[in-house]
């Protein structure tokens, strides 16, 4: 990947340095791209790809990503770092609020350090304190490069992945590393860190706009954030687009036709497997907008040859199978000549589009009853009827009322695999003994309590921007997008589409059981109506089931595991327990597991030489 890294505090001449910086930006740093690295006597600062780098007698700045600026500057190399610098002496964090984008910062001068993210979360930054020092980068990787970061596994980090299939912030996979937050700022000074927020997710729950003006205003931010994410590419070169033929990516793929009033160039990913291709929604899209369409179908063969290469993409394990379709559909983007990506991310965390929005507002109508109706009525007579285990009716309904029962966020993990498998028969008992398994709860408890809304559905949509989009579907895409060698934008996340999403009423967003009512309504004479009335799918992966006829996925699958159980994480009886049950039937709910411990051991195996073992 591309980005930044540096480091504070470690004694060195500036040709040292500078030699220091340059070996860790290698890791970020394309074959196609040029480093550029800053240093002094006491630190240095690098970064590679579209990363804006400035120098004074007082500061070091660089600044990294496609950040938006509300004041007016030159458009020459190093202003709009020096404009971040300049602005920060002088205001502090608040310079960040001039900033839109995507971006991450970091300014050394003197005896501080300063470093900031955008507000979604589409940068990154590690960070790792060793005494009076601060190592700092986009990826792990390249903060590992420095001789003292001496990077050792986290259990806790390992643990995570697992309940998570990702390593959720602001925790890494390394022990003492920490990631910043979405909208997050960390300043390092005299061998101390304090962090901050410059920007959060506030909800106006209270707003009843006319729904004409709505509509009329939404469509118009729409055009200006798409055309803007298609002027963002480099040297003129084509600009393409997702297209899974789902809501969000038939706009974004349909309105950038619409603007740049030629055939917009889309891709799109198909499977040869049941229940999983989504390919005629792509090609109606296509039809009605009169797109370039390019398909690829993924075969089990395609999965082999890839996942080494994806799970050596990610600094920490990843274990959404659905990256693989992704970077075949932009390497396929990639090979037309397509220089930046739109992508269609953000959508139904910002207007109400996953299905457990629906199913949890069921839940609640449950907990909205009189606890003397529920407690004293309903509950003693649905448990005193005999046959509750065996009369579907009777265990559908008491199934019903011990998940509503459950307080919120909890009860969005009701099929969380490792909870249902439970933690004590997947995990060794020592590797159990360091980790606090109530850890991931505490995180989504920590988000929900905090969130900045009154209502159910935009309390699970503030707990969606960190954990779904900002901690996994952002990195599966641009983690596949720099894989594949092409840029990527977000136009749904656009920094005014956000706010409008903020302000937008809660009824408009989930009605009744009604998803993303509004997005819908407001785009009705615009989307094929076949596509508005569509479940929502995307690029899953049929692994679990392919697997069960392929055997080169099998032997990757398998050596993968074996590998996996001398490592003290996973019990060697559950390995080979799962094995068998996903042998003899529920291929796609057992193969996602085993696709997980898959894609840990990938990951294991590609960790840096010298590393300290799990």
């Amino acid at each position: 990947m591309s980005g930044l890294c540096g480091w504070w505090g470690k004694h060195r001449s500036e040709a040292d340095n500078l030699r220091l910086v340059e070996a860790m930006a290698a890791p970020l740093r394309r074959h196609e791209e040029r480093i550029a690295a800053l240093s002094e006597e006491h630190g240095g600062l690098a970064g590679s790809g579209r990363c804006d780098t400035y120098r004074d007698d007082r500061v070091m700045a660089a600044v990294f990503g496609s950040a938006r600026c509300a004041a007016p500057i030159s458009g020459g190399a190093g202003q709009l770092a020096r404009f971040v610098a300049e602005g920060y002496l002088e205001t502090g964090p608040d310079i960040l609020r001039a900033l839109g984008g995507s971006f991450a910062v970091a300014l050394v001068y003197a005896d501080e350090v300063f470093l900031a993210i955008d507000r979604m979360g589409i940068s990154s930054l590690t960070y790792l304190q060793r005494k009076s020092s601060l190592i700092f980068g986009s990826s792990a990787d390249a903060l590992n490069v420095h001789p003292l970061a001496a990077p050792e596994i986290d259990p806790q980090g390992i643990f995570n992945y697992l309940y998570f299939h990702m390593v959720p912030g602001p925790g890494t996979i390394y022990r003492g590393q920490q990631r910043l937050l979405p909208g997050s700022w960390l300043r390092f000074k005299n061998g101390r860190i304090s962090t901050g927020r410059y920007w959060e997710m506030t909800f106006s729950e209270g707003e009843n706009l006319g729904f004409a003006a709505l509509k009329e205003e939404f469509v118009a931010l729409l055009r200006k954030a798409v055309g803007a994410s298609a002027q963002e590419t480099q040297m003129n070169r084509p600009v393409g687009a997702f297209l899974s033929g789902g809501t969000d990516s038939s706009t974004v793929s349909g309105m950038l036709g619409t603007l740049t009033g030629k055939p917009a160039r889309t891709y799109s990913i198909g499977f040869d497997a049941e229940g999983y291709n989504e390919m005629a929604y792509a090609r109606l899209a296509a039809d009605h907008f009169g797109s370039d369409l390019h398909d690829y179908y993924v075969t089990p063969e395609d999965v082999v040859g890839a996942a080494r290469d994806v799970a050596a993409a990610y600094d920490a394990p990843f274990g959404n199978a659905s990256a693989v379709p992704a970077y075949y559909c932009a390497r396929l983007a990639k090979n037309d000549g397509v220089g930046l990506m739109l992508a269609g991310d953000g959508g139904d965390e910002l207007f109400g589009g996953n299905s457990r929005y629906a199913k949890q507002r069921i839940f609640s109508l449950y907990g909205a009853l009189p606890a003397g109706v529920r407690k004293a009525l309903i509950e003693p007579i649905l448990y005193a009827l005999p046959g509750g285990s065996w009369i579907t009716p009777l265990r559908k309904a008491r199934s019903y009322v011990e998940q509503a029962s459950q307080p919120m966020p909890e009860r969005t993990e009701a099929y969380n695999l490792l909870t249902r498998l439970g933690v004590a028969r997947v995990c060794e008992p020592e590797f159990l003994a360091q980790v606090d398994p109530g850890q991931p709860i505490a995180l989504l408890a920590g988000q929900w309590n905090n969130a900045r809304a009154g209502t159910q559905i935009n309390r699970m949509l503030a707990l969606d921007l960190r954990f779904t989009l900002a901690d996994n579907d952002l990195p599966k895409v641009g983690r596949m997008c720099e894989l594949a060698g092409v840029e990527v934008a977000y136009p749904l996340l656009d920094d005014e589409i956000v706010a409008f999403s903020a302000r937008l009423a809660p009824h408009l967003k989930l009605k009744g059981t009604k998803l993303r009512y509004f997005f819908k309504q407001a785009l009705r004479d615009f989307l094929p109506q076949e596509i508005i009335d569509k479940k929502k799918h995307g690029f899953g992966l049929p692994f679990g089931l392919w697997m069960q006829t392929h055997r080169g996925l099998r032997e990757m699958a398998y050596d993968s595991l074996a590998s996996l159980k001398p490592r003290g994480i996973v019990r060697p009886g559950f390995v080979d327990e799962l094995i068998d049950t996903h042998r003899n039937g529920h291929a796609e709910y057992y193969g996602t597991l085993i696709w997980v411990l898959m894609m840990l051991e990938l990951w294991y195996e590609r960790k840096p030489a010298g590393m300290a073992a799990q």
